[in-house]
């Protein structure tokens, strides 16, 4: 994360995203690229509810691990990670033509250089993926300021 272009924010948004879906009950899949080379997720980010998957093909979905992991077809995917313009852009492009839909959360994704990360966005739209934002899929999971986590989740992203 040192290397990513405004990564502290990135890392921000992704434990929002994460402590969210947990608030929620909404299932977290996690890949980490060659963690013996490249080390592990961030510590904090992951806790012991979520599958971590490791692999070293760059789109996720060459991994057949992964694969089996994924939910029905019937469940919109939320992507978010790094770096933008490989790994998050190979496995989304790979995830559309599985035949999902992904919305793609363009606030919590980075890249080593800012054109990296507008490229791969710019890409991964024209291929079929949704840009959103972190407060946009957080809202949505919520559904209104009735939920009972409203609260909870609201203080994750402020």
């Amino acid at each position: 994360m040192p290397h990513i272009d405004n990564g502290a924010a990135v890392l921000k948004r992704c434990l929002a995203l994460v402590k969210s879906a947990d608030l929620l009950d909404i299932r977290v899949l996690v890949t980490e690229q060659n963690p013996r080379g490249l080390g592990a997720s961030v510590d904090g980010l992951i806790g012991e509810r979520h599958r971590v998957i490791e692999k070293e093909s760059f789109d996720a979905t060459l991994c057949p691990d992964f694969v089996a992991a994924l939910p029905s077809k019937e469940t919109v995917l939320f992507v978010a990670g790094c770096e933008a313009h490989v790994c998050v852009l190979l496995t989304v492009t790979g995830l559309l033509k599985l035949g999902y839909t992904v919305e793609l959360i363009a606030d919590a994704v980075g890249s080593r250089s800012p054109e990296n990360k507008a490229i791969a966005l710019a890409r991964a739209q024209r291929e079929g993926a949704l840009p959103t934002t972190t407060e946009t899929a957080i809202f949505g999971w919520l559904g209104s300021c009735r939920h009972p986590r409203f609260r909870d989740a609201l203080a994750l992203i402020k």
